[in-house]
């Protein structure tokens, strides 16, 4: 091959410089080209807050539930879990005389028991870890410090916690370093002497985080002789040791003082609610709680195929003192119990269809529990002469329980669950001062086995659009001092059961277009439910007898509505939206002997909520709120009714979008309406107006500060 060299072709000046310029041109364009292939391009994903996380769990239960965010309930004031479990269908709860001891029931559980008194038929938690034990719940550790979000799963889908009241289980959630890094000042001021101060400081260092926080509050009261105090403590610690294993330490512990408010009757309500009776006036009922201790652990531990197993264990100490100024009877309690938990969960693929398991164990024990009841006279001792000793000691419950979630398609999923159930009661009336007359033993011993089946069906219409339906058996035992209270009127062992129930339920929620709602309908039988009623009314120098005793069959069913709707929104962020909340409580006997088909006192039968709130983007926010309530049997003769009442609320604030502070001003009762928060059921009034009715506050402004740091 010959190579034959020819010389380049001239160009021309015009002609190089055209050369050039498409040289550049096409230079710029392949560097332009080459810059856009290289170029990095960087994806960003919100990470899922703790409370969002939750939420999607809660979204799998195929029945009723909720979740409550802190930071919600913080735009206005927080005072009780009144606050908290606001707008929260088919939950009633409501504050008497202003302190922790509020009346809280969900679905009818524990409809008969008055404030004051530990909380029945619902499972307390605090972080999935059991505050509840045989002898119910002690309510003063029931505050909203330190929360980061509150779940409420009404009766039997609270199953994963190992809860089978009719009730269900409310699950506080404590905020972590993780949650709430840095630190937090919130103080709070209002009407009736209401202060409350808060600190909290949070945090991560290397593996591990922390967050305590401290706080105190004092409040003198709407009605007469109500003034309340407390302070607590609440700290939670984590570590992640590796992957595969982490744990939690958390402790609670609160002290408080509070006079308990008097019922009033009707009569009395109308002409001046703030006032109390004068037999409340002349005994001066009182509440010390000298320090409640909760202390619970809890470790995970992630298996190769990503199971889990979790360990809970809960220590509770919580003595307190009940005391009548009139020297008249004052108790003495000594509660110590021993908590403990086990959960295995794990995920399989079954034909391409995922299935979720859990196994369980849970176990509540009284390792102390008894009381003390003396006559009050100075001249025999400090604290008078011993009446009666009741002693708990050896009380328990426990759970066995397997559940699993099978998707049968794309769209729908069973869940099918049982549980078994043993419950011992171990009540010895040590020492009395008078003989024992009852047909019932000093020394009750009982212990009972139960089984309680779940199975449930959860269909998606769409990703954010669900149908429910379940059917379960709920087992609330008898508290272990209900059967031998503090009274000496009650000298000996009563004997109760269980009470038991079977439930139906149907509903939907989800999100459509500007709507985001769920509806529950729900009916129980229920057989032998465990009903207290005042059966000796209090005197100027004794205290009133209750008693709770196993009732005749009883149904309870319900309707639980809530609905959020955004109303308008401008191109600006601006946004009008209405939140309301409908619960019909329909509780009431099958064929009694004695009281036929009447309905159960204690709660009204009609609640709605509701509230109208403007948000601009930059922070400001205002709303007006109304609350709702059908009258109310105080009775089981349902010859006397509490009335029913309308009142309105407003609310106003700022919360600086750096989020760095906040404000609000949170006006409750505008019309300063005389209305009824709980009542003391009566056996039969006869028609009379007994005093049975605890006062809601008047007209009352709240305001608060708070600063992140």
């Amino acid at each position: 091959m010959k190579l034959i060299s020819r010389p380049l072709p001239q160009l021309s000046s015009s002609s190089f410089k055209t050369v050039s310029a498409l040289t550049l041109i096409l230079a710029s364009q392949w560097a332009h080209a080459e810059e856009s292939r290289l170029q990095t391009v960087t994806v960003q994903a919100s990470k899922v807050t703790a409370s969002e996380d939750a939420q999607l769990k809660l979204d799998e239960v195929a029945g009723g539930v909720s979740l409550v965010k802190a930071a919600d309930v913080e735009r206005g004031r927080s005072a009780t879990l009144e606050d908290t479990l606001a707008y929260q269908p088919g939950v009633y709860a409501q504050s008497a005389g202003g302190n922790d001891a509020i009346k809280i029931s969900i679905r009818g559980s524990g409809a008969n028991t008055s404030p004051g008194y530990f909380r029945e038929g619902t499972k307390f938690l605090f972080d999935g870890l059991a505050l509840t034990g045989s002898g119910g719940t002690p309510y003063e550790l029931l505050e909203t410090q330190g929360l980061d979000y509150t779940e409420v799963l009404r009766g039997a889908n609270a199953f994963q916690y190992g809860a089978l009241s009719l009730g269900g289980a409310i699950n506080m959630v404590t905020h972590s370093g993780l949650t709430a890094p840095g630190n937090h000042a919130r103080f709070e001021a209002g009407s009736f002497g209401w202060r409350k101060q808060q600190l909290s400081t949070g945090g991560v260092v290397d593996n591990g985080d922390y967050y305590v926080s401290l706080s105190n509050s004092e409040r003198d009261g709407y009605q007469d002789w109500t003034f309340t105090k407390a302070k607590g403590v609440v700290t939670n610690f984590g570590y992640r040791f590796n992957p595969k294993l982490e744990t939690r330490l958390f402790v609670r512990y609160r002290e408080e003082y509070h006079e308990s408010s008097g019922t009033l009757t009707k009569a009395q309500l109308k002409h001046n609610s703030s006032q109390t009776n004068p037999v409340a006036l002349a005994s001066r009922d009182d509440s010390t709680k000298r320090g409640s201790t909760w202390v619970g652990s809890k470790t995970t531990y992630t298996f190769d195929d990503d199971a889990t197993l979790d360990f809970g264990l809960v220590y509770h100490n919580y003595p307190q003192v009940l005391y009548r100024k009139s020297t008249v009877n004052p108790n003495y309690w000594d509660w110590r119990d021993l908590n403990l938990s086990l959960t295995y969960n794990r995920s399989d693929q079954i034909q391409g269809h995922t299935s979720n398991t859990s196994l369980s164990l849970t176990s509540t024990q009284h390792l102390q529990a008894g009381v003390k009841t003396y006559n009050g006279n100075p001249a025999s001792s400090t604290y008078g002469a011993l009446q009666k000793q009741a002693r708990y000691t050896g009380s328990f419950d426990r759970v066995f329980a397997a559940g699993n979630d099978l998707q049968l398609t794309d769209r729908l999923w069973l869940s099918t669950g049982l549980s078994l159930s043993q419950i011992k009661r171990d009540i010895e009336v040590r020492y009395s001062d008078r003989a024992n007359t009852s047909p019932y033993p000093d020394h009750y011993n009982y212990d009972s086995w139960n089984v309680a089946p779940r199975l449930g069906l959860r269909y998606e219409i769409t990703p954010d659009f669900q149908v429910f339906g379940n059917v379960s058996r709920s087992i609330d035992p008898p508290s272990s001092w209900s059967s031998s209270g503090s009274g000496v009127a009650s000298n000996y062992a009563k004997t109760l059961t269980e009470q038991k129930a079977n439930t139906v339920e149907f509903g939907v929620r989800g999100k459509a277009g500007i709507f985001d709602g769920s509806l529950a309908v729900y009916r129980s039988w229920i057989k032998d439910e465990l009903l207290t009623v005042e059966v000796i009314p209090a005197t100027r120098t004794t205290a009133a007898v209750n008693s709770t005793s196993n009732a005749s069959p009883t149904i309870h069913q319900g309707i639980e509505a809530g609905l959020d709707t955004e109303l308008w929104q401008s191109a600006r962020g601006e946004k009008i939206s209405l939140r309301q909340a409908y619960t019909l409580n329909d509780f009431y006997y099958r064929n009694d002997e004695r009281f036929g088909s009447n309905e159960l006192p204690g709660l009204p039968k009609h609640v709605y909520q509701a509230e109208l709130q403007y948000r601009h983007p930059d922070g400001f926010y205002a709303g007006v709120n109304v609350r709702s309530v059908s009258s109310t049997a105080v009775d089981y003769a349902n010859t006397l009714y509490a009335p029913s009442y309308t009142i309105f609320g407003a609310k106003l604030g700022y919360e600086a979008p750096s989020k760095k502070w906040q404000v609000y001003l949170d006006v409750k009762n505008l019309t300063d309406q005389n209305y009824v928060t709980a009542i003391q059921p009566i056996y039969d009034a006869q028609g009379k107006d007994v005093a049975a009715l605890y006062p809601g506050d008047g007209f009352g402004a709240f305001t608060g500060v708070a600063f992140n740091f």
